[in-house]
């Protein structure tokens, strides 16, 4: 836990120096926005969909999107100024926000609702699985800090489940390095998984998914788009159209089968068939993770808060009305309907 906070700390730290970089035109009169993801994932389909369909070429923006590889490395682009927007989980913005600093980040849009983590077992649980039988077993949970992590440790807490032990509760594994674990250390009995990893390995036999950690968490703003509050106040009409395109991306996911919408993300996930697309995208709708607005409420941000400190992860809480700034989501929400 100390080198998730150290690292979000010293990125935090980083808004005290000067920055001179921002979005700007390239040759073709479309203004270049950075986008650091935190990692690569069907979980944030909505923005892979208006990639692929061209929506961001509408709203005159040349988009370049890189994989950060963990929340603390994204912030750390953003604060310095080698990323425009940040797509991350909103604890790295609160976390800054604790920290005081003046040219704070802020979250102006919201891309997910829920936990988009799958819990995983050895055996087919059916309808029998009880999140207090989990009480005693080695269950694989992510990163210390991370909201994986943190979401999980909170439905558990909440079931009367113990996370105090770090052995049975281990956060010692990196998010990328999990599967390979849980597949060969034959003593964890339980794992998290997103999709369509979780999907792929009940295929080949060697799990189960047994519960969905999204849908016991309930709603919480899990992965937001964020970006320091000079360049909003800077590019505003750019942060609108980039907000725009994305929403897009949502309603075409919406209002297109599972098939469509996976042959629209398929350019994003080579190597990944079309139908484990559509399975994965039919997963995440019935656990209902993406919202239909990207106005983030009080409500579910106070909810990541307590989760935070469930963890002990966050000594004070930011305030949500400096954090988040809905006033580009509400535009949006009133022109588009």
């Amino acid at each position: 836990m100390k080198g998730k906070l150290t690292a979000l700390i010293t990125a935090c730290a980083l808004l005290l120096m000067p920055l001179g970089l921002a979005a700007c035109g390239n040759k073709d009169g479309k203004t270049t926005v950075r986008l650091s993801e935190v990692t690569h994932s069907i979980f944030y389909a909505p923005l892979y969909i208006a990639i692929n369909n061209g929506y961001f070429d509408d709203e005159n923006i040349d988009l370049k999107l890189s994989n950060g590889g963990g929340a603390d490395k994204v912030m750390t682009a953003v604060i310095s100024g080698s990323a425009d927007i940040g797509l991350m989980g909103p604890e790295a913005t609160i976390y800054c926000h604790v920290e005081g600093q003046r040219d704070y980040p802020i979250i102006f849009g919201q891309l997910t609702k829920r936990d988009g983590s799958f819990l995983v077992g050895r055996t087919d649980e059916g309808d029998s699985f009880d999140w207090a039988s989990l009480e005693g077993k080695h269950i694989l949970a992510g990163r210390a800090g991370g909201v994986p992590a943190m979401t999980l440790q909170w439905v558990l807490n909440r079931h009367g489940v113990s996370t105090d032990d770090g052995t049975l509760f281990d956060t010692s594994v990196a998010f990328d390095a999990m599967v390979g674990t849980f597949d060969t250390d034959r003593s964890i009995d339980y794992t998290t998984m997103f999709e369509p990893t979780a999907s792929e390995y009940v295929a080949l036999g060697k799990g189960y998914v047994v519960a969905s950690v999204g849908e016991a968490a309930g709603d919480v703003p899990y992965t937001a788009f964020s970006a320091q509050k000079s360049w909003l106040n800077k590019h505003n009409d750019t942060a609108k159209a980039f907000l725009r395109a994305v929403i897009r991306g949502y309603k075409y996911m919406t209002d297109n089968t599972p098939e469509t919408v996976a042959k629209a993300l398929a350019p994003s996930f080579v190597g990944t068939s079309e139908t484990s697309i559509a399975a994965s995208v039919v997963s995440y709708l019935n656990i209902d993770a993406w919202p239909d607005t990207p106005v983030m409420s009080k409500t579910s941000f106070e909810r990541l808060q307590d989760i935070m400190e469930n963890a002990g992860t966050l000594p004070t809480r930011a305030d949500y009305n400096l954090a988040v700034d809905n006033t580009i989501a509400n535009l949006l929400v009133e022109e588009l309907g």
